[in-house]
């Protein structure tokens, strides 16, 4: 009788290491799907006075805060109409609301741009 609890003592043991890798591989799964979905881009707004311009580079520079414009980004006029931008549209000191994306280690990219009035 001795031998027979030795041996049921035994299944329990490697019942319980197997659910204790089962568990473990359950947790690293959460952590990265969790880490991939809060890798993902904030969005940020941002209102005030353009302070630096370059169009060679797509930059500008608003509240201290350097923005890229690319391809995807819309610009907007006054009105609230889509508009071309060009150098005579958007310049040093205008007026803008900027609405960017965030992801670290990229600057913020500019997704959306409306000029106030003067």
């Amino acid at each position: 009788m001795v031998q027979g609890e030795g041996g049921c003592q035994r299944e329990v043991n490697v019942k319980i290491r197997v659910f204790g890798k089962e568990v473990i591989l359950i947790v690293c799964f959460i952590f990265l799907f969790s880490a991939l979905a809060f890798a993902q881009g904030k969005d940020i707004q941002s209102k005030g006075k353009v302070m630096e311009l370059d169009f060679a580079k797509k930059t500008v520079i608003v509240n201290e805060k350097t923005f890229v414009w690319d391809a995807n980004t819309l610009f907007y006029d006054v009105k609230g109409a889509p508009i071309l931008i060009t150098e005579d549209k958007l310049q040093k000191g205008t007026m803008v609301r900027v609405e960017s994306t965030y992801i670290k280690k990229k600057p913020l990219v500019i997704k959306k741009l409306y000029l106030f009035p003067k």
